[in-house]
Protein backbone atom coordinates (compact mmCIF):
# COMPACT_ATOMS: atom_id res chain seq x y z
CA UNK A 1 0.00 0.00 0.00
CA UNK A 2 2.84 2.42 0.83
CA UNK A 3 4.47 1.77 -2.56
CA UNK A 4 1.16 2.31 -4.36
CA UNK A 5 0.63 5.60 -2.48
CA UNK A 6 4.17 6.65 -3.38
CA UNK A 7 3.70 5.93 -7.10
CA UNK A 8 0.31 7.65 -7.25
CA UNK A 9 1.62 10.69 -5.38
CA UNK A 10 4.51 11.05 -7.83
CA UNK A 11 2.21 10.83 -10.87
CA UNK A 12 -0.31 13.27 -9.42
CA UNK A 13 2.52 15.57 -8.36
CA UNK A 14 3.77 15.81 -11.94
CA UNK A 15 0.29 16.54 -13.28
CA UNK A 16 -0.54 19.37 -10.88
CA UNK A 17 2.68 21.32 -11.43
CA UNK A 18 2.21 24.78 -13.02
CA UNK A 19 4.99 24.05 -15.53
CA UNK A 20 3.06 20.99 -16.74
CA UNK A 21 -0.01 23.11 -17.39
CA UNK A 22 2.02 25.74 -19.24
CA UNK A 23 3.43 23.04 -21.51
CA UNK A 24 -0.03 21.59 -22.09
CA UNK A 25 -1.44 25.03 -22.92
CA UNK A 26 1.40 25.64 -25.37
CA UNK A 27 0.84 22.22 -26.93
CA UNK A 28 -2.86 22.93 -27.48
CA UNK A 29 -2.04 25.90 -29.72
CA UNK A 30 -0.66 23.88 -32.71
CA UNK A 31 -3.41 21.31 -32.10
CA UNK A 32 -6.06 24.01 -32.43
CA UNK A 33 -4.39 25.28 -35.61
CA UNK A 34 -4.32 21.75 -37.03
CA UNK A 35 -8.04 21.47 -36.35
CA UNK A 36 -8.50 24.90 -38.02
CA UNK A 37 -9.69 26.48 -34.79
CA UNK A 38 -7.78 29.72 -35.29
CA UNK A 39 -9.74 31.76 -32.76
CA UNK A 40 -9.11 29.12 -30.07
CA UNK A 41 -5.42 29.00 -30.98
CA UNK A 42 -5.11 32.78 -30.65
CA UNK A 43 -6.90 32.74 -27.32
CA UNK A 44 -4.69 29.97 -25.99
CA UNK A 45 -1.61 31.80 -27.22
CA UNK A 46 -2.52 35.01 -25.43
CA UNK A 47 -3.52 33.22 -22.23
CA UNK A 48 -0.25 31.31 -22.19
CA UNK A 49 1.79 34.43 -22.91
CA UNK A 50 0.06 36.57 -20.26
CA UNK A 51 0.33 33.77 -17.68
CA UNK A 52 4.06 33.40 -18.28
CA UNK A 53 4.65 37.16 -18.10
CA UNK A 54 2.70 37.35 -14.85
CA UNK A 55 4.63 34.48 -13.29
CA UNK A 56 7.92 36.02 -14.43
CA UNK A 57 7.21 39.37 -12.77
CA UNK A 58 4.91 38.68 -9.81
CA UNK A 59 6.16 36.34 -7.04
CA UNK A 60 2.89 34.45 -6.70
CA UNK A 61 4.67 31.52 -5.13
CA UNK A 62 5.95 33.69 -2.28
CA UNK A 63 2.38 34.58 -1.31
CA UNK A 64 1.42 30.90 -1.25
CA UNK A 65 4.46 29.44 0.47
CA UNK A 66 4.98 32.03 3.20
CA UNK A 67 2.01 30.88 5.36
CA UNK A 68 3.59 27.41 5.38
CA UNK A 69 6.97 28.83 6.33
CA UNK A 70 5.44 30.76 9.23
CA UNK A 71 3.90 27.63 10.78
CA UNK A 72 6.75 27.32 13.30
CA UNK A 73 9.12 29.95 14.75
CA UNK A 74 12.60 30.42 13.35
CA UNK A 75 15.56 29.53 15.58
CA UNK A 76 13.58 28.06 18.50
CA UNK A 77 15.35 28.23 21.87
CA UNK A 78 17.11 24.98 22.73
CA UNK A 79 18.72 23.89 25.99
CA UNK A 80 19.27 20.15 26.18
CA UNK A 81 18.39 17.75 23.37
CA UNK A 82 18.83 14.03 22.91
CA UNK A 83 18.74 13.76 19.14
CA UNK A 84 18.67 15.62 15.85
CA UNK A 85 16.61 14.41 12.89
CA UNK A 86 17.75 15.59 9.45
CA UNK A 87 15.21 14.87 6.72
CA UNK A 88 16.48 13.86 3.31
CA UNK A 89 16.02 16.11 0.32
CA UNK A 90 19.08 18.29 0.72
CA UNK A 91 21.38 15.90 -1.11
CA UNK A 92 22.00 15.41 -4.83
CA UNK A 93 22.58 11.65 -5.00
CA UNK A 94 22.90 11.47 -8.78
CA UNK A 95 25.65 14.10 -8.96
CA UNK A 96 27.35 12.57 -5.94
CA UNK A 97 27.39 9.20 -7.65
CA UNK A 98 28.83 10.69 -10.84
CA UNK A 99 31.54 12.83 -9.23
CA UNK A 100 32.30 10.55 -6.26
CA UNK A 101 31.97 13.21 -3.57
CA UNK A 102 29.06 14.52 -1.46
CA UNK A 103 26.89 16.93 -3.42
CA UNK A 104 24.15 19.05 -1.85
CA UNK A 105 21.14 20.60 -3.60
CA UNK A 106 18.80 23.57 -3.05
CA UNK A 107 17.73 22.23 0.38
CA UNK A 108 21.32 21.94 1.63
CA UNK A 109 20.39 23.97 4.71
CA UNK A 110 18.96 20.75 6.17
CA UNK A 111 22.48 19.34 6.26
CA UNK A 112 24.33 22.45 7.35
CA UNK A 113 21.82 23.29 10.10
CA UNK A 114 21.83 19.69 11.31
CA UNK A 115 25.62 19.74 11.49
CA UNK A 116 25.62 23.08 13.35
CA UNK A 117 23.24 21.64 15.93
CA UNK A 118 25.39 18.51 16.23
CA UNK A 119 28.45 20.67 16.95
CA UNK A 120 26.45 22.68 19.48
CA UNK A 121 24.99 19.67 21.29
CA UNK A 122 27.88 17.24 21.25
CA UNK A 123 26.10 14.46 23.13
CA UNK A 124 23.06 14.34 20.84
CA UNK A 125 22.54 11.59 18.30
CA UNK A 126 22.13 12.64 14.66
CA UNK A 127 19.72 10.68 12.51
CA UNK A 128 19.46 11.17 8.78
CA UNK A 129 16.28 9.73 7.28
CA UNK A 130 15.73 9.61 3.54
CA UNK A 131 16.09 7.24 0.62
CA UNK A 132 15.33 7.68 -3.05
CA UNK A 133 12.32 9.90 -3.71
CA UNK A 134 12.42 9.24 -7.44
CA UNK A 135 9.69 7.20 -9.09
CA UNK A 136 12.11 4.94 -10.94
CA UNK A 137 13.71 4.02 -7.62
CA UNK A 138 10.45 2.94 -6.02
CA UNK A 139 11.29 -0.76 -6.09
CA UNK A 140 15.04 -0.51 -5.51
CA UNK A 141 16.77 -1.44 -2.28
CA UNK A 142 18.79 1.28 -0.54
CA UNK A 143 22.56 1.16 -0.77
CA UNK A 144 24.15 2.48 2.42
CA UNK A 145 27.57 2.67 0.76
CA UNK A 146 26.27 5.44 -1.49
CA UNK A 147 24.79 7.57 1.30
CA UNK A 148 25.57 11.23 0.67
CA UNK A 149 24.58 11.97 4.27
CA UNK A 150 27.03 9.50 5.75
CA UNK A 151 29.90 10.80 3.62
CA UNK A 152 29.03 14.44 4.28
CA UNK A 153 28.63 14.21 8.05
CA UNK A 154 31.68 12.02 8.63
CA UNK A 155 33.78 14.27 6.37
CA UNK A 156 32.76 17.21 8.58
CA UNK A 157 34.06 15.41 11.65
CA UNK A 158 30.89 13.87 13.06
CA UNK A 159 31.67 10.62 14.82
CA UNK A 160 30.10 7.56 13.24
CA UNK A 161 29.04 6.50 16.75
CA UNK A 162 26.61 9.42 16.84
CA UNK A 163 25.25 8.99 13.32
CA UNK A 164 22.10 6.97 12.63
CA UNK A 165 21.13 6.26 9.03
CA UNK A 166 17.72 5.35 7.65
CA UNK A 167 18.00 5.04 3.88
CA UNK A 168 14.86 3.15 2.82
CA UNK A 169 12.18 5.85 3.16
CA UNK A 170 10.74 7.46 0.02
CA UNK A 171 8.43 10.11 1.49
CA UNK A 172 7.67 11.95 4.71
CA UNK A 173 5.43 9.23 6.11
CA UNK A 174 8.17 6.65 5.69
CA UNK A 175 10.75 9.11 7.07
CA UNK A 176 8.72 9.17 10.28
CA UNK A 177 7.89 5.46 10.54
CA UNK A 178 11.24 4.01 9.53
CA UNK A 179 13.14 6.72 11.36
CA UNK A 180 11.29 5.82 14.56
CA UNK A 181 12.39 2.20 14.18
CA UNK A 182 16.03 3.25 13.76
CA UNK A 183 16.19 5.92 16.49
CA UNK A 184 13.99 4.14 19.05
CA UNK A 185 13.38 7.39 20.98
CA UNK A 186 12.67 6.93 24.68
CA UNK A 187 9.81 8.52 26.57
CA UNK A 188 10.83 11.96 27.78
CA UNK A 189 13.57 12.47 25.21
CA UNK A 190 13.73 15.64 23.13
CA UNK A 191 14.48 15.34 19.44
CA UNK A 192 14.89 18.28 17.05
CA UNK A 193 13.40 17.91 13.59
CA UNK A 194 15.33 19.75 10.87
CA UNK A 195 13.70 20.23 7.49
CA UNK A 196 12.66 22.97 5.06
CA UNK A 197 10.29 25.52 6.60
CA UNK A 198 7.62 24.97 3.95
CA UNK A 199 7.72 21.23 4.68
CA UNK A 200 7.66 21.43 8.48
CA UNK A 201 3.89 21.36 9.00
CA UNK A 202 3.50 18.09 7.11
CA UNK A 203 6.63 16.63 8.69
CA UNK A 204 5.56 17.29 12.29
CA UNK A 205 2.12 15.83 11.57
CA UNK A 206 3.61 12.67 10.05
CA UNK A 207 6.16 12.17 12.81
CA UNK A 208 3.57 12.58 15.55
CA UNK A 209 1.28 10.12 13.75
CA UNK A 210 4.18 7.63 13.71
CA UNK A 211 4.55 7.82 17.48
CA UNK A 212 7.16 10.54 17.98
CA UNK A 213 6.67 12.86 20.94
CA UNK A 214 8.63 15.77 22.39
CA UNK A 215 9.64 16.99 18.93
CA UNK A 216 11.01 20.49 18.46
CA UNK A 217 10.53 21.97 14.99
CA UNK A 218 13.70 23.59 13.62
CA UNK A 219 12.73 25.04 10.22
CA UNK A 220 15.43 25.99 7.72
CA UNK A 221 15.71 26.51 3.94
CA UNK A 222 13.23 29.39 3.67
CA UNK A 223 12.20 30.06 0.07
CA UNK A 224 9.99 33.18 0.32
CA UNK A 225 10.94 36.83 0.27
CA UNK A 226 9.10 40.04 1.07
CA UNK A 227 6.62 40.58 -1.75
CA UNK A 228 8.15 43.82 -3.05
CA UNK A 229 11.63 42.27 -2.99
CA UNK A 230 10.41 39.55 -5.33
CA UNK A 231 8.87 41.88 -7.91
CA UNK A 232 10.89 41.91 -11.11
CA UNK A 233 11.91 39.61 -13.92
CA UNK A 234 12.76 36.22 -12.46
CA UNK A 235 10.75 33.49 -14.17
CA UNK A 236 12.93 30.54 -13.15
CA UNK A 237 12.94 31.44 -9.48
CA UNK A 238 9.24 32.34 -9.36
CA UNK A 239 8.04 29.17 -11.08
CA UNK A 240 10.25 27.06 -8.81
CA UNK A 241 8.79 28.59 -5.62
CA UNK A 242 5.25 28.34 -7.01
CA UNK A 243 5.69 24.67 -7.85
CA UNK A 244 7.13 23.97 -4.42
CA UNK A 245 4.14 25.66 -2.77
CA UNK A 246 1.57 23.85 -4.91
CA UNK A 247 3.23 20.48 -4.30
CA UNK A 248 3.29 21.05 -0.54
CA UNK A 249 -0.36 22.11 -0.30
CA UNK A 250 -1.41 19.07 -2.31
CA UNK A 251 0.80 16.90 -0.12
CA UNK A 252 -0.79 18.31 3.03
CA UNK A 253 -4.26 17.58 1.70
CA UNK A 254 -3.34 14.05 0.61
CA UNK A 255 -1.69 13.22 3.94
CA UNK A 256 -4.67 14.58 5.87
CA UNK A 257 -7.16 12.58 3.83
CA UNK A 258 -5.11 9.39 4.15
CA UNK A 259 -4.39 10.08 7.85
CA UNK A 260 -0.65 10.00 7.35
Amino acid sequence: MDTLFFIISKCVGALIQPSTWLILMAGLIPLALTLKRQRLAVTLGWVTFITMITLAVVPVGDLLIQPLERSYPTNPPLTTIDGIIVLGGGEDSESASLWVQPQLGPAADRFTAGLALANRFTEAKVMFTGGSGRLRGAMQNPDSTNSVAEKYFTAQGLSSDRLLLELASRNTTENAKLGYEVAKPKVGETWVLVTSAFHMRRSISSFEAAGWSGLVAYPVDYRSRRFYDGLGWNFNRNIDVLQTAVKEYVGLAAYRLSER
